[in-house]
């Protein structure tokens, strides 16, 4: 019986070919990947991610889990608030941003409450009730079945807990031609020119686009099991925050 497909971009792989699939884009551009962030989003991406943290109302001892959490700039945030009765497990499928970001914390001074996992978003090596919040960053859609992905991350937190995933979405009708032009015309000369990588930036462009919109991952929120979920739209929809709890 032939493999099952999914997208990769706008390509069609196999299911099993995925993860590998992603893995390279990142490999490709961990080096790199803070210094592309910066240039992608004119630096907007700092005030996104910390709309994000002051969404989580995180408090000393908590115990949370940043899923893709990459390079670590949600983890930075965070560590700090929890305080030193409190822990971030900083997760990420891929082992070269795994390690920048623990480099990166370091030269920061930030590693006595933090902890680095190497996971798969679909199969979390955690027990049941672990955390008390769940961030994911720029993450899910690279994830080849979200579903399962959300289905885990439901039943690591805690009663009580929440999640927070934000990521790219439909900007409004006035944005996407603009939104469009720059993302499939500049963004990977920027990539060849900065990276020297610009079929990784042409994937970054097209998995936004094949990623659910914000009613759809609302949706898919709540199937997980997460209820009182939302969605805030930033910078007129090209970024959006999703929230649910488990309760």
């Amino acid at each position: 019986m032939p493999d099952k497909t999914t997208h990769f971009g706008f390509r069609r792989v196999p299911v099993s070919e995925k993860t590998r699939h992603v893995r390279q884009v990142f490999d490709s551009v961990a080096d790199n990947y803070d210094l592309m962030n910066d240039l992608m989003s004119f630096g907007i991406h700092r005030l996104w991610k910390r709309f994000a943290i002051n969404m989580a109302a995180l408090r000393p001892g908590q115990q949370v889990l940043d899923l893709a959490g990459g390079t670590g700039d949600l983890t930075r945030l965070m560590a700090p608030l929890v305080g030193s009765s409190g822990q971030v497990v900083l997760a990420d499928i891929n082992a070269a941003m795994l390690e920048n970001g623990r480099r990166r914390l370091l030269d920061k001074g930030i590693s006595g409450n933090v902890s680095f996992v190497l996971a798969n978003a679909e199969q979390l090596p955690f027990p049941d009730n672990r955390f008390d919040l769940a961030t994911m960053a720029f993450g899910l859609r690279n994830v080849t079945d979200k579903q399962r992905a959300l289905d885990a991350l439901f039943r690591v937190l805690k009663p009580g807990g929440r999640l927070l995933v934000l990521e790219f979405s439909r900007p409004v009708a006035l944005l996407k031609p603009a939104y469009d032009f720059y993302s499939f015309r500049l963004l990977p000369k920027l990539g060849q020119l900065i990276a020297n990588d610009a079929p990784s930036y042409r994937y970054l462009a097209e998995s936004i686009r094949m990623h659910p919109d914000q009613q759809t991952l609302q949706g898919m929120l709540e199937q997980a099991g997460f209820e009182r979920c939302d969605y805030h739209n930033l910078t007129g929809g090209i970024v959006a925050i999703h929230r649910g709890y488990k309760l």
